[in-house]
């Protein structure tokens, strides 16, 4: 059971729960060509010591890298050479808390866009000799999806530009952040290979791209509450867990946050299921998969993607914010009568149809081919270039009182037109749920000793008693568990 933590001038702070984000500072180094920095983010000192307390205590640990570019002086680019990227048109808020009348709040800046080029390529080539990815120095592995540039050129040898985008570090900052040139490569090659990229001639480079290496610990040590297996009340979140990215520590420290308060207050652990949230996904992947690789979190990884929207997000989730006081009753209770507004519309769409002679004057005018004689408005709706609100008013559909409130309600409008058009496969994909809820709900003792179970395969025994997965659903995705040692279990748990 953790006691505390102890800080470095020798501060001991008691705590019966501690959440260990480190991000990218654990024994961290930074690497510019052949120099190489003790720090984990620039003009920061790394952490040390943590890693090696950790280890003494039975703690798996390993080696990660990531990298940053260069940031250039605003001053020296030359804009007008360069095609702006702006952002999105009509902007939207995260929270129904906003108010959207004022909404952006702050002024929009734009991006701008460049590419690099053969030349530049070929220069960047010059420094692979001094390269510490490429002459090993850097031990520790880079994420596969945010590669380096002299990676890029290496992997993608057929590519004659890869694309670079320049973007404001604030609204205050004289400070370009080149996104798409992380690179560990010496200064001298990096700005040699800057000043050949268009808008770039003549760029002042404010400081230059490093790669950092860092500890972190592979994540089956972790529980899907993000509490450690070893110790009790021990979290850990973020890059700690072989993750990479804002968003993804960001999910991680609001879940460790939230079972760490809870295990203070006695209340149950807190756990999202891969059906219910992209925070399910990206933990459960952790746990069961472990990772050696800087992880991402892409939609390509969850199988019930349909359902995780970010229209239907407060369907699906705000019931926990409510459950845990963060949730005013006001707002929980626009949310409920929404989700009612959403179940009464869709029974009324599903049911209720249209007559020929008032449709399908509608249906020629978008392109669409007539009815014969009547059509549910589901069926009407699932046609591509057809919108819900145009079908609701003919045929005497506008008189409903539930579909004029609907109307009125952008947001409860939006979620029931897209469950109309890709109802087909929103059913496929609950049906699936289902099947596969009851294995989430066979929960596994988190103190079964698998080594005792001979009728499973030697590599379930070994991968079942270091991930401890809390359900059979869990233990299912775990790589090397077959169908038959489910099976096993399944009976076991039975008896």
């Amino acid at each position: 059971m953790v006691k505390g933590v102890k800080i470095k001038r020798g501060d001991e702070i008691y705590s019966r729960a501690v959440i260990l984000s480190s991000g990218t500072f654990l024994n961290a180094l930074m690497h510019t060509g052949l120099s190489s920095t003790s720090g984990g983010r620039y003009g920061e000192m790394p952490s040390t010591g943590v890693t090696e307390a950790l280890v003494k205590l039975g703690f798996e640990t390993g080696r990660l890298k990531t990298g940053t570019p260069p940031r250039l002086a605003k001053d020296s680019v030359n804009w007008d050479v360069l095609d702006p990227q702006p952002g999105d048109e009509n902007p939207q808020p995260f929270s129904y808390q906003t108010d959207v009348s004022e909404f952006p709040f702050l002024p929009q800046l734009n991006c701008h866009i460049t590419y690099t080029n053969q030349s530049v390529h070929a220069i960047l080539e010059k420094g692979f000799n001094e390269s510490p990815l490429f002459t090993g120095r850097i031990k520790g592995v880079g994420p596969r999806y945010c590669p380096s540039i002299e990676d890029k050129i290496v992997r993608f040898a057929d590519k004659g530009r890869h694309q670079l985008f320049l973007e404001p570090e604030g609204l205050n900052s004289d400070q370009i952040y080149l996104n798409g040139f992380s690179t560990s490569l010496s200064a001298e090659i990096q700005l040699e290979a800057m000043h050949k990229i268009k808008g770039l001639e003549n760029a002042e480079m404010v400081r230059p791209g490093y790669a950092v290496e860092y500890d972190f610990f592979p994540p089956h040590q972790v529980d899907n509450t993000l509490e450690t297996k070893l110790i009790k009340g021990l979290y850990f979140a973020g890059q700690v867990n072989g993750t990479s990215g804002y968003e993804e520590a960001a999910a991680q420290g609001l879940i460790a946050g939230i079972n760490a308060a809870s295990k203070i207050q006695g209340r149950a652990d807190f756990v999202l299921k891969r059906s219910e949230a992209y925070i399910g996904v990206l933990i459960d992947d952790l746990v069961t998969k472990s990772t050696e690789e800087p992880y991402r979190m892409f939609t390509s990884r969850a199988e019930h993607r349909l359902l995780l929207r970010q229209d239907n997000a407060d369907l699906r989730l705000m019931k926990y914010g409510a459950g845990f006081g963060l949730i005013d009753q006001k707002l929980s209770d626009n949310i409920k009568e929404r989700e009612e507004l959403i179940g009464a519309s869709l029974e009324i769409c599903r049911s209720k149809k249209l007559y020929a002679k008032a449709v399908n004057h509608h249906l020629e005018s978008k392109g669409s081919s007539p009815i014969d004689s009547t059509e549910t408005i589901s069926k009407l709706c699932r046609r591509p270039e057809i919108e819900l609100k145009d079908l609701i008013g003919l045929d005497g559909t506008g008189s409903d009182p539930v579909l004029l409130k609907l109307l009125n309600d952008d947001v409860a409008l939006r979620q029931v037109e897209i469950e109309l058009k890709y109802e087909g496969y929103i059913k496929r994909q609950q049906e699936t749920i289902e099947k596969l809820e009851k294995y989430e709900d066979l929960k596994i003792p988190l103190t079964l000793n698998y080594l005792t179970l001979n009728a499973l395969s030697l590599e379930a025994r070994e991968k079942l008693g270091r991930i401890k997965p809390r359900s059979i659903g869990q233990a299912s995705r775990i790589s090397g568990v077959s169908p038959s040692d489910i099976s096993i279990l399944l009976v076991y748990l039975k008896k």
